[in-house]
């Protein structure tokens, strides 16, 4: 598990084929300083496990499956990454609940940049509109973010929005995002466990499991 507070920017150093998925090497210094065989780090929100490592960097292997659903799978050499090691029992939860599984990806829809903060607007795919609400928290690139703003519901193209204070716009790649750009979404697993209790109870009698 981990809780979306970004502990250092990295960038990927080799893309090597790896079945039908990758072995991704990424540069994190601080990350791999103490990191073990088997670890898991969040890349951009990415849950993946360390295979091998160095003073700097970590390998890693992603699966067909994360890249077809994950913005990752568009990466290249020298893409940057937020970095997250999971977070170990007893710690403070300083951001919300992440697990690093991508539910889907948005693309940024605008940027409108103010003195000391930015606001963006990014697209949400329609499956996962009902699950992101206003004040609501929801994990962009891995970083656990509180939502500004939702669109409509009746809209064409649904969207939300964060504000970005400075220390986020300088401690994430979200301070680089530009218009057109892909990113990884997990909404807050509390509102899929709701959605899916809700889509039991109204199944046809006889096809619920639940039963209170």
């Amino acid at each position: 598990m981990f809780t979306g507070i970004i502990e250092e920017i990295g960038e990927i150093t080799a893309i090597a084929p790896a079945g039908d998925g990758w072995r991704l090497t990424v540069r994190a210094p601080r990350a791999v300083s103490d990191a073990v065989h088997g670890e898991s780090i969040a890349v951009s929100g990415v849950c993946l496990t360390v295979v091998d490592s160095t003073a700097d960097t970590f390998d890693a292997d992603v699966m067909k499956q994360t890249l077809d659903v994950a913005a990752l799978g568009g990466a290249t050499v020298g893409t940057r990454v937020n970095i997250e090691k999971a977070m170990p029992v007893g710690a403070r939860l300083g951001g919300h609940i992440v697990q690093g599984h991508v539910d889907g990806v948005g693309s940024v829809l605008e940027v409108r940049p103010g003195e000391q903060w930015s606001v963006l607007r990014i697209s949400l795919p329609d499956d996962l509109a009902p699950l992101v609400v206003d004040k609501g928290s929801i994990s962009v690139d891995g970083t656990s973010l509180t939502v500004s703003a939702v669109s409509p519901v009746d809209v064409d193209v649904h969207w939300f929005e964060i504000s970005l204070i400075p220390e986020t716009l300088a401690a994430t790649t979200l301070g680089s995002r530009a218009v057109g750009d892909r990113v990884n979404l997990e909404t807050d697993i509390l509102a899929r466990h709701v959605e899916r209790l809700l889509a039991f109870r109204a199944a046809p009698e006889g096809l619920s499991l639940i039963h209170i």
